[in-house]
């Protein structure tokens, strides 16, 4: 799936803004809201009157008497409150410094007063002045060793620095038996910005056995689940939420991305036209409604939902902030890549450029997918071309460099290309991916002890369960190519352990026994439940047509196949396989047709991408069919 659109304010763990809805936006439903909200507005207003009236009397207070306490106290509270009237911009700024202003006096008067230092901490956070932040805060704790609130929120600004090792250390300063809920809960979002989500989720729990009714540690419980691949369990958690809170439209979200993940689409679709029926404003709801369309093979109506979202957010001028910029990336990578399903590789391309001027992350993901569109495309030297370009025009990415070496690897100039790629070694950790990317180039050039070696350095580099995952499911692939069918096995089950859900593995674990006759009952539910997560994919629509020509199901077969040629044609394996059906069936000029169709698109492709045995076969076999076609014309004239 692309990445999210970038996380602006007020935003959920997974994406785009959820647009607050204020009391005065919703007037258009009654005139009973419009006078509340009117009243609301009107009495906030006086409120704000009285306070300012109170700032020149206190001021004056303070000039005859700089140490009055009292004084101080009113009109930081004052300037505190004034923060949540006033809108962001520079008078926002002003009072803010105003307030850290009288904080500063208020601890030079009171030195030992542990609230006052947490909330001056936390006015310098908002001040982004962090390491002032940080002083406050130990000094807080130093104040009072065990209070929960210097130990929480001088934890909560360590995970926000990255520094959760630290952030760890702070809260175990407090024994399990003196730990609550609040404690428990900043321990679980710890443990989450460590990936360790076991852990995060134990730590939940302990929290939510404190404080039943604590939803944002359910939160946390259902997020960690989520991110441990317990989906079903991550869902019961949200359920919970949404019975407590059923106006939370966050929740809705986050079960419509557990249902399209679990290839539940119309259920996804419940839940989100729930969550848009409550934020109206919302770009983060259509884009995900967007993806589940995409999902189901609805294209043109996911394309009209990008498009208008591209329409809404678009600046006459340009001028757009980082985050805007993002989110237009995030909106025409999706787009982009509907286009390319849908076989329009030329508006893909055009929609992917569109992403080069807005900024350098979007640029590399934009020239990323132009390159995938040209090699799936076949358009070998255009992909080289544009591979060029993109390490030229950014040459600091050093994922780009791969990707044009590589090419060039695949393009006849394989001594260049791991050259240049090897040149990249640093001797560090992020090695990690360099030697990724040889032991794919090892792989397709067929150099099995070099690709098994560059692995094997991978392995030794990959710290995450995440990045273990990736080295088992290369190396499975290595094997299978290898035809070491029982260790690719393996590999590939040791994904699916920790990753049940992953489609790209079972898809592939189930094509290889089904290609071999092996298990197929089993080879077909792993293939059948690829395509229920990715319904649309046509490489797994391949598989589950080969699994059911295996298992004699011809018509099922063809239905399947068909679909599957319709997504990736120009896929030589597909034809070979319609082939094969259209054989079976007793339909030997369609058989000799797809066969043909099959080599002319092995002639296409490069060479890393082209087993001689498979088109020696395929060849093989329509010769047979053209003498026996031959045969039969000659006894029917």
């Amino acid at each position: 799936m692309p990445n999210r659109p970038h996380r602006l304010p007020r935003t959920s763990r997974t994406g785009l803004p959820l647009t607050t809805i204020t009391p005065w936006r919703t007037c258009t439903k009654s005139k009973w809201r419009c006078m509340a909200a009117a009243n609301w507005r009107t009495k906030r207003s006086r409120n704000i009157a009285k306070r300012l009236m109170l700032i020149p009397l206190q001021s004056n207070i303070l000039k005859r008497d700089p140490n009055n306490l009292e004084a101080h106290k009113l009109l930081g509270r004052i300037y505190l409150r004034s923060l949540g009237d006033i809108q962001s911009g520079n008078g926002s700024q002003n009072v803010l410094k105003l307030a850290i202003e009288q904080y500063e006096q208020i601890i030079k008067i009171e030195p030992d007063s542990v609230d006052d230092h947490l909330l001056l901490g936390r006015l310098y956070k908002v001040n982004n002045d962090l390491q002032k932040a940080e002083s406050e805060f130990k000094t807080a704790l130093k104040l009072q060793p065990d209070s929960e609130e210097a130990v929480t929120t001088l934890a909560y600004l360590y995970n926000e620095e990255g520094d959760t090792n630290r952030a760890a250390q702070v809260l175990a300063s407090i024994p399990d038996a003196a730990r609550s809920a609040k404690l428990y809960s900043a321990l679980g979002y710890t443990y989450e910005q460590q990936k360790q989500y076991k852990n995060a989720i134990d730590s939940y729990k302990r929290a939510i056995e404190l404080d039943r009714d604590n939803l944002d540690a359910i939160r946390g419980l259902a997020q960690n689940l989520m991110n441990d691949g317990q989906t079903n369990a991550a869902l019961e958690q949200y359920k919970i939420i949404a019975d407590a809170n059923p106006e939370d439209a966050q929740t809705y979200l986050k079960m419509a991305e557990i249902y399209r993940k679990t290839g539940k689409f119309d259920l996804a679709l419940e839940n989100l036209k729930k969550a848009e029926s409550m934020v109206q404003d919302s770009i983060e709801v259509p884009y995900n409604i967007a993806a589940v369309y995409q999902a189901q093979g609805r294209y043109d109506e996911a394309i009209q939902v990008l498009q208008n979202l591209l329409k809404k957010t678009e600046k006459a001028d340009n001028s757009y902030t980082q985050g805007e910029k993002n989110n237009r990336a995030v909106f025409s990578e999706r787009l982009g890549t509907i286009y390319r399903e849908n076989n329009n590789n030329q508006l893909a391309i055009d929609t992917f450029r569109k992403m080069l001027a807005l900024g350098d992350e979007n640029a590399v993901r934009g020239y990323q997918q132009i390159i995938d569109t040209y090699r799936e495309a076949k358009q070998w030297q255009q992909a080289t071309d544009a591979a060029r370009e993109a390490s030229q025009k950014l040459p600091k990415d050093r994922g780009l460099k791969m990707v044009y070496a590589a090419q060039l690897a695949d393009m006849g100039k394989a001594d260049e290309g791991l050259q240049q790629v090897k040149a990249l070694l640093t001797g560090k950790p992020d090695d990690r991916e360099v030697y990724i990317t040889l032991a794919q180039m090892y792989s397709r050039l067929r150099r099995w002890p070099e690709a098994e070696e560059a692995v094997d350095k991978a392995e030794q580099l990959s710290t995450k369960a995440d990045d273990k995952k990736d080295v088992y499911f290369l190396r499975g692939s290595i094997y299978e190519r290898q035809k070491k069918y029982e260790q690719a096995e393996e590999m590939f089950r040791k994904v699916l352990v920790g990753d049940p859900q992953n489609a790209n593995v079972l898809n592939y674990l189930g094509y290889m026994l089904a290609d071999r006759g092996m298990r197929l009952d089993e080879a077909l539910n792993m293939i059948k439940k690829a395509v229920d997560l990715d319904p649309a994919n046509g490489a797994y629509l391949d598989s589950l047509g080969w699994a059911y020509y295996k298992l004699g199901k011809y018509d099922l077969a063809e239905d399947t196949l068909m679909k599957a040629s319709q997504r990736i044609g120009t896929d030589p394996t597909v034809q070979d396989h319609l082939g094969d059906l259209y054989q079976k069936t007793g339909r030997l000029k369609l058989a000799a047709a797809h066969w043909e169709r099959a080599l002319l698109e092995w002639n296409k492709t490069v060479a890393a991408e082209v087993d001689q045995n498979d088109v020696a076969r395929v060849q093989k076999k329509l010769e047979s069919a053209k003498m026996k076609l031959a045969r039969e014309d000659s006894q029917n004239k």
